[in-house]
Formats: structure tokens, sequence, C-alpha cells
């Protein structure tokens, strides 16, 4: 059953006229997308820088309004235009995680206050800080980390508490933005090893943005590859990773590095 389903979604923006008289352009960032996201999978998003990748999540979360088509989530219509009361329902069943730990997090705050804030805003009941203890420890963190500062952590520790922050109130969904790209390669490891190991135990269903494509093949089950804001190829990840049916995935996949061991 799909938890998150998309038909037909449209993002066009003005862009500047030519002249002052001219007809209005537009250009379009995203272009009749249609997209499902069964319960408790994970399906990885790739494509080149401007493919469109980050405005169908947008539009899928609601952060921004699609020109047309449409957006559920468990059956129930997405109405980005409805305001932020109107979607309180929807905020406390996706948790997001952003690519720039640092600057997702509140330098004035502490990481108590940080990663509890969802609990608050979402007005979810209960003993708010023995939930934030908690999930910092879900997340590889000792429960008195609390009290510091996010300067005071290395960036593999910030995008711990930024993940910590995403799933702090329970959600059903986590939808990671490129969660791993400011990181170095062996804290990216082992935060794609805490990733797998917290949507395996809670059950969570996952929607993964990445240009780094060995990192959704070892997360995802589903991946969609973009292109110019369209939606070229789906399907299961190791039929399209490793049988590609469209010429475009097929250039994504061979620009990707390759060390010789000879010169290693």
């Amino acid at each position: 059953m799909s938890l998150l389903r998309a038909r037909g979604l449209t993002r066009r923006y003005p862009a500047p006229k030519a002249t002052v008289f001219g007809p209005r352009v537009f250009t379009t960032g995203l272009e009749d997308a249609d997209l499902d996201v069964d319960e408790g999978s994970a399906v990885g998003i790739i494509g080149e820088s401007g493919s469109g990748k980050s405005t169908l999540v947008r539009l899928l979360l609601a952060l921004d309004t699609p020109t047309s088509g449409t957006v559920e989530f468990d059956g129930r219509p997405v109405d980005a235009a409805a305001g932020a009361r109107a979607l309180h329902w929807l905020r406390r069943q996706t948790g997001i995680v952003f690519q720039d730990p640092y600057a997702s997090l509140d330098p004035r705050m502490s990481v108590g206050r940080i990663v509890g804030e969802p609990l608050w805003a979402l007005g979810i009941e209960g003993d708010r800080r023995a939930r934030v203890r908690e999930v910092l420890e879900d997340v590889g963190l000792e429960a008195g980390m609390a009290a510091r500062f996010p300067h005071e952590f290395s960036g593999g520790q910030r995008q711990r508490i930024a993940l910590a922050r995403a799933l702090v109130h329970r959600p059903r969904l986590l939808v990671g933005d490129e969660p791993l790209s400011a990181l170095d390669v062996t804290v990216r490891a082992q935060i794609l090893e805490l990733i797998g190991e917290l949507r395996a135990r809670d059950g969570l269903t996952l929607l993964l943005v990445s240009h780094d494509i060995g990192v959704v093949q070892n997360l995802c089950d589903q991946v969609v590859v973009m292109k110019d804001g369209r939606i070229v190829e789906e399907g299961p990840t190791e039929a399209v990773l490793l049988q590609p049916q469209v010429s475009y995935t097929r250039r994504l996949l061979a620009s990707i590095p390759v060390i010789d061991p000879g010169t290693a």
C-alpha cells in the first residue's frame, strides 16, 4: 500500500521577462511526476544537480505548492496551500534530515532544545525530556550531551543530532535530502549504517535524495532516476542499477569514478 502517492506533479517558476511587454515566461522545476512510496519501503531519488530531486521532495512534503498535480499521504490529500495549522497532521507523520548538519541546527540553542523542538511545536505530550534523552541514545550520542551546543560537536555528531530531531516525534516517513554529502567517507559509512538499523528496528519508510549512487544502492530497495525535472526511469534498485533501460541512467552510472587497484 502506498504511504505517499503523487500524480501529475508539476512545478513551474516565473522567469525574468526579456522585455517589459513580452509574454510571461516560466521555467519548469518538475514536470508531470508520478510516484508511489509504499509503507516500509526505502526509495532513492538520483540524478544530476538541477534534475528536480529536491523540488519533488519539497512538493511531496508540502514545503512548496505545485503548479498542478496531487499528493496523498496515507490516502489523505495533501494541500500545500492550506497553511501550517491544516498541515499539522502531516508534520507529525514526517521527519526530514538536510544536507548541511551545521546550517540546519540553531547555534543559539542547546542540543536538547534542538532535538525536542518538534515535540513542543507539534504539541506532543508526555515526558519530552525523557524522549529527547532516549532518541539521542538511539543515534549513538550520550543523553548528557543534551546540555551542549552544536559548535561543540563534529560534523558526524551534528548529523546524528539532526537525525535525532527528525525522529524524536516517531514519524512514519523519514526523508533525507543529501544527508550524507557533507560528511567524510568514514563518518558517512557510520551514519549510513545507523539509518539502516533505525529503519529496520522502527519500520520506517525512507525517501532518500542522493547524488551518491552507492548510498542509494546500500539503503534503498527502489530507485527513481530524474533528468530535467522528469522521472525517466524507476524500479527495483538492483534492476535499475545493474540493467538500466534508459540511456541517461547508463550515462549516469558510467560517470561514477572507479579506482584502479593497480594505482592504489
